[in-house]
């Protein structure tokens, strides 16, 4: 039942006001547990959590998230925030607060009464030749029903063009520019793209600016099943997707609601013109599976496909335009793309818990994990929404005993419509944008726990690198081997580290999951944790299943997880990082392994761009003297650290090194860096279009200017690059010095 408005925003106001005020929680709700100013991690306490997680616990909440079809704001949804609302106020397993803000926001939905369809049709009659699949197979009973939403592309715009065939490829820039210089024509035509290679909104804003109507988007098996395309090669009896599946998902360019970009989407909130906002798909676009695009490729004529392009259909991949008239068709058929889909204001909700800190009730640290899918979503996201129950119960239980309270705040989060575009975590960050600036110590992400067995993979900032390491150390993996969970992920993920010898690879963010308003928008030291497969033995660009119908739970059980051990793991894992950043006396940050990633940028840049720039008049001494002194500075600040763990430091003290070692990351923002990039002002982690691994906003400058003349626009705009990020480096350097020096 939909709560009027205003009582939806006096609820979340009322919330919020608990949840990151604290206000609202009384004095004798605090733990009988005494606490001082040097509470500090206690190993016992940390042992005891991680050896209460359960692998049964977390099974069950499986099934039950994945037990029906959660579309943010359908009703399934909304009965999963009222579980979480549920579970976070059990008397004896619940958090101090717990509360579900609602904000309304523009999603995007396919026609019940037009379904949208490709078909095959005769130009000149307008007979229907072929159509294309509507739904997925029901293969296992779960793919059919009235919540079962059918395959669409998010977004797209609706529209009926129709037109001749061309094959694209994954739809890049690069790739249309391809087909162009082989003299194909492009204009009014429909082009088939297959996923991988640029995000899913750039396919269709690459082929509309060369004319095309129309994007068609598939998997290809060689993407994803390496190779397998027979029904009995794939799901149900493998883990491979099967030639019906499609992978849904948003084609919107930009994260957050469309219409309030930079405001919550508030009931109060201005709100763009749906017609006039940006970022949505030019033209109409529909996804299809791989047995519908194999008999639209492989009835094309023309000339034939580069061999990169070419993938596991089984036949002779060629470019268009049109069909061959010798094939099923006949060469004055077209592809017809109807497409239906409607935007409609919805009413979504975050849920949130709290656990109140007893020393430093305003210092937070964040976990949060989506909640909506596009289906049944066991893995995504389900598997990480039933490790963050399981690690709330243990915790919660905790609490309630009295035996243990946090130094700092927790809280947890379930963020809705994050398949839309990240959408519950930006309007959070947008609302909350200052206090979360001040107060938030680190955001921990775990979106899919678990895309297969084999080993840990997480994603973070420099700075967070030091307490996975030392939370992986201590937990056992799964399986066989007496390993730790560090000890088998580096055997699987690794590099060479000039500081630390052979260590796990720690991967970088982009923006596939709700960390991205954290540290793009907000400059929050972030990470994401998930346990996945062994790349040695599988080419697939994601688990095969990925925003289908086909992702379940039995599909979690047979396949990727069967025994839940890997799921535990995440969870001993990501609880374990949680309680060292919520309980250690001083922030387990470690600035200096930035230092690490500063100087690989800086000798990049120096390798691949220093003479260049310097024919340009522009050189990189400020840039090699910015890095010399954020090293110098990092180092200072790890020995002050390390002379007051070895004495009894003033409350003060520790405050002020934490607060040095919390705020580092913000340094590093610029919201004029980019403005062509929506929340993007992280001037190290933005997205990097230029070849060279360096800075991003010197690799973008550097790689359009290079090919204009000299001292023209572009190049200063190198320059101006260079010094965004000297200075943020200078910055930072200066925010790690003694708070007393300027």
């Amino acid at each position: 039942m939909k709560w009027p408005l205003l009582v939806l925003g006096g609820v979340a106001l009322l919330g919020l006001g608990l949840i990151l005020g604290h206000f609202g929680i009384p004095k004798e709700a605090a733990s009988p547990v005494v606490q001082g100013q040097d509470q500090d991690l206690d190993l016992k306490i940390l042992d005891s959590v991680i050896r209460q997680l359960e692998a049964s616990r977390i099974r069950e909440n499986l099934r039950e998230l994945a037990r029906e079809p959660h579309l943010a704001t359908t009703p399934r949804d909304e009965a999963l925030v009222q579980l979480l609302l549920q579970r976070w106020r059990d008397p004896e397993s619940g958090l101090d607060a717990a509360e579900a803000p609602t904000y309304e926001v523009l999603l995007s939905f396919p026609s019940q009464e037009q379904p949208n369809r490709v078909t095959v049709v005769n130009a000149s009659s307008g007979d229907v030749l072929f159509t294309c699949r509507q739904s997925e197979e029901n293969l296992t009973g779960e793919q059919a029903g009235p919540d079962v939403v059918p395959p669409y592309a998010a977004y797209a715009p609706p529209g009926t063009p129709q037109g001749p065939l061309v094959y694209a490829n994954h739809g890049s820039k690069e790739d249309f520019e391809e087909l162009q210089a082989r003299g194909i024509q492009l204009n009014g035509t429909i082009a088939l793209t297959r996923y991988g290679g640029v995000g899913r909104v750039n396919k269709a804003i690459n082929a509309a600016k060369h004319g095309v109507i129309g994007v068609l988007v598939y998997t290809d098996p060689a993407d994803i099943n390496d190779g397998q395309s027979l029904p009995s090669e794939t799901f149900p009896n493998s883990w491979g997707l099967p030639p019906s599946g499609v992978e849904r998902g948003s084609y919107h360019e930009y994260f957050g609601d469309p219409l309030t970009p930079y405001l919550p989407a508030t009931h109060s909130s201005f709100r763009l013109d749906p017609a006039s906002a940006t970022g949505f798909p030019p033209v109409p676009t529909q996804p299809i599976g791989f047995e519908d695009a194999k008999v639209l490729l492989c009835n094309l004529q023309g000339q034939i496909a580069p061999n990169a392009w070419k993938g596991a259909l089984g036949c002779e991949y060629r470019l268009g335009s049109g069909f061959r008239s010798d094939g099923e068709f006949g060469a004055s058929s077209q592809v017809n793309v109807s497409v239906h889909n409607r935007l409609e204001l919805r009413n979504s909700s975050n849920v949130l818990g709290i656990i109140r800190g007893a020393v430093e009730p305003d210092r937070y640290v964040l976990y949060g994990n989506h909640r909506d899918s596009w289906v049944h979503g066991a893995v995504d996201p389900s598997s990480g929404t039933a490790v963050l129950l399981e690690l709330s119960r243990v915790l919660g239980t905790l609490l309630k005993k009295g035996t243990w309270r946090p130094r700092r705040s927790i809280v947890f989060a379930s963020w809705g419509a994050e398949e839309f575009g990240l959408i519950g975590s930006t309007e959070f960050t947008e609302e909350f944008s200052s206090k979360l600036q001040e107060r938030t110590v680190a955001y921990i992400n775990v979106d899919i726990a678990v895309f297969a067995n084999a080993s840990l993979r997480v994603q973070g900032t420099p700075p967070v690198q030091s307490v996975v390491f030392s939370s992986t150390k201590q937990i056992p993996a799964p399986g066989p081997g007496g390993l730790s969970v560090y000890d088998n992920w580096i055997r699987y993920f690794n590099r060479s580290s000039s500081v630390y010898g052979l260590v796990p690879s720690l991967g970088t963010l982009g923006a596939g999951s709700d960390y991205a308003p954290f540290l793009h928008f907000l400059g929050i030291s972030s990470m994401d944790i998930a346990y996945t497969y062994d790349r040695s033995k599988t080419s697939a660009r994601i688990y095969p299943t990925y925003h289908t119908a086909f992702d379940t739970f039995d599909y979690v059980e047979k396949f990727l997880d069967p025994d839940f051990s890997s799921h535990r793991a995440v969870a001993q894992t990501a609880g374990s990082v949680l309680l060292r950043l919520s309980d250690s006396l001083f922030l387990p940050l470690n600035v200096s392994d930035y230092s690490e990633t500063l100087r690989t940028f800086l000798q990049a840049a120096q390798q691949n761009l220093g003479a260049l720039l310097e024919q340009q008049g522009i050189s990189l001494g400020p840039l090699v003297s910015a890095v010399e002194k954020f090293e110098k500075a990092a180092e200072v600040l790890n020995q002050d650290i390390a002379t007051l763990q070895k004495g009894s430091p003033h409350p003060l003290q520790v405050r002020m090194l934490n607060d040095q070692l919390m705020l580092l990351e913000r340094t590093f923002l610029n919201p004029r860096a980019f403005p062509e990039e929506r929340y993007y002002s992280h001037v190290l982690w933005a997205p990097r279009t230029g070849s060279v691994t360096t800075f991003p906003g010197l690799a973008n400058a550097f790689s359009r200017a290079n090919s204009t003349a000299p001292g023209s626009a572009p190049w200063a705009e190198v320059q101006r690059q260079l010094s965004i990020v000297v200075m943020a480096l200078e910055g930072a350097a200066a925010t790690l010095r003694p708070v007393a020096d300027l």
